[in-house]
């Protein structure tokens, strides 16, 4: 299928393509060997508040849970959308 870019570099993901990935809002984009990829990524809703009251309930160190995220992260890359730098 072709896919033209507009004046502002945006391309339209043909619907034919977007109705077999239903849950799909945001997409990771990588270019490899000059090949633009797009991998669709699931964002899940959080609220921070009730995830802090968990981790403190729980007697959890927040030092480690960083630890266990950034790990997770190394095994199942594109599992969590981070900052950079975070």
């Amino acid at each position: 299928m072709l896919a033209k870019p507009t004046s502002k570099n945006q391309i339209t993901i043909l619907k034919g393509i977007i109705d077999q990935i239903p849950d799909a809002s945001y997409f990771e984009a990588e270019l490899s060997d000059g090949v633009v990829e797009l991998r669709p990524l699931k964002i899940y809703s959080t609220r921070l508040e009730e995830i802090h009251a968990e981790v403190e309930k729980l007697g959890l160190d927040p030092e480690r849970v960083r630890e266990a995220i950034k790990w997770a992260g190394s095994k199942w890359p594109g599992l969590f959308w981070t900052q950079s730098g975070s």
